[in-house]
């Protein structure tokens, strides 16, 4: 999937030239009900887990436009974005915008957290931590994401599937592991 042209995070701009309007239908699309309005519900109900996400992978600095570049792959990709299952699929195309960014050799803060977020968030709370940090970055990517995935971003099941792009028994089984391999990095980096 090429990676979006950044957009600003201003609503109103939040297109690109060229890019379709909210009148424009996808190309090859024929679902009338994810239109205009429907995009702007999804804005409302996700833009804010969307770009904390970003927040926890990229840093503050670089979150608002890669929320926004996810956005616009959600409006062009409107017709492909599953009901009922959206936080999801805009979760696996935010780690798609992720890995293009990182990609493209911006270097990419590991213990950036925003300062405004809530105190009793159970991700600051282990950022704060750095035995956890520590513990966490001994761990692969895969089990790594996975793990943040369940804890930062509360997915698991048919969700945590659907982001991993694998079957809902490999997910569970993927979960399961990780913690089983960040319960043995836990107890090395406590001998």
């Amino acid at each position: 999937m090429p990676s979006p042209t950044p957009s600003t995070p201003d609503s109103e701009t939040a297109l690109a030239p060229g890019d379709p309007t909210p009148t424009d239908e996808p190309t090859g699309a024929s679902d009338t009900t994810h239109d205009a309005l429907w995009f702007e519900a999804l804005v409302r109900q996700h833009a804010t887990a969307v770009h904390r996400f970003m927040v926890r992978r990229a840093g503050r600095d670089e979150a608002e436009d890669l929320a926004a570049d996810v956005l616009t792959v959600a409006w062009r990709r409107r017709a492909d974005v599953p009901d009922g299952a959206e936080l999801p699929w805009l979760y696996r195309t935010a780690g798609f915008v992720v890995a293009n960014h990182r990609r493209k050799g911006r270097p990419i803060p590991v213990g950036d957290v925003p300062d405004e977020v809530d105190s009793d968030d159970p991700a600051v709370r282990a950022i704060q931590e750095e035995r956890v940090r520590e513990v966490l970055g001994a761990l692969s990517p895969r089990d790594r994401e996975i793990l943040l995935l369940n804890a930062w971003e509360g997915l698991s099941g048919d969700a945590l599937a659907q982001v991993l792009d694998i079957g809902r028994g490999g997910a569970d089984a993927a979960l399961s592991r990780a913690r089983a391999r960040l319960r043995d990095a836990w107890a090395s980096a406590e001998a």
